[in-house]
């Protein structure tokens, strides 16, 4: 009994980790399916492979939104090194110090 509760101290002192948009997409894709599943397919079996089918479903979606965002930050970060430069040159050329 004292190693249980030595065991759940030790799961508490690991650091929280943010789940990845994946893993996200792949939880409430799953449990979204496994409840379709189960009401379409009466049973188990249809709420286990409506979860599976659900959980994959989620994983794509959240890894397409992913990738979006990278997308996204990259084009922000590329406009913000541009204004910059920009704004070098523009000071070089017009002898201005900053």
């Amino acid at each position: 009994m004292l190693a249980t509760f030595a065991a759940a101290g030790n799961v508490q002192a690991q650091e929280h980790h943010k789940l990845s948009d994946q893993g996200r997409g792949a939880i409430i894709g799953g449990a979204g399916g496994a409840v379709a599943g189960g009401l379409i397919g009466h049973g188990v079996k249809g709420a286990l492979i409506g979860g599976a089918i659900g959980a994959g479903g989620g994983y794509i979606i959240g890894n397409e939104h992913r990738k979006h965002e990278v997308k996204e930050r990259n084009r922000y970060e590329r406009a913000a090194y541009l204004r910059e430069r920009r704004r070098h040159v523009y000071a070089a050329n017009h002898h201005i110090n900053y």
